[in-house]
């Protein structure tokens, strides 16, 4: 967990930011029930928010390497992603019954993430879609 970086304005709330190309994290995206779960969290695209992840990149977090989420006041990354959205969303429907199951455990998101993120990588070469650019 690390603070928000200074430029980004306290009124954009609490989001989720991820590579909206990627089909993993697209469909990891829309399946949560987090607003069913009474949590308001908007979901970016990065490729749509430049100076978010430029901003983010600044502060050592590169979004080609994880999910980054805003909540609270506290910015969480990769594995800590999946454990937070894990423990918000609970076990609701088949996905986030999976979901809770492997990432309820912060020591387990953080050693499943790398394979994930591999996976992101692969995906992204087969189907031809660039990384994000960081500035």
């Amino acid at each position: 967990m690390t603070k928000t970086p200074a430029e980004i304005s306290p009124e954009l709330g609490d989001f989720l930011l991820y590579d909206g190309e990627c089909p993993f994290c697209s469909a990891f995206v829309k399946m949560q029930r987090m607003r069913a779960a009474g949590i308001n969290l908007k979901l970016l695209d990065a490729r749509e928010h430049p100076e978010l992840v430029s901003a983010f990149f600044r502060q050592g977090l590169d979004v080609n390497e994880g999910m980054i989420m805003r909540m609270g006041g506290a910015v969480y990354f990769g594995g800590d992603v999946m454990n937070m959205v894990a423990l918000m969303t609970g076990p609701t429907g088949l996905f986030n019954r999976i979901l809770a199951a492997g990432f309820s455990n912060r020591r387990v998101s953080l050693f499943l993430y790398p394979f994930l993120r591999t996976g992101r990588n692969a995906a992204l070469a087969l189907l031809g879609r660039k990384k994000i650019e960081q500035h």
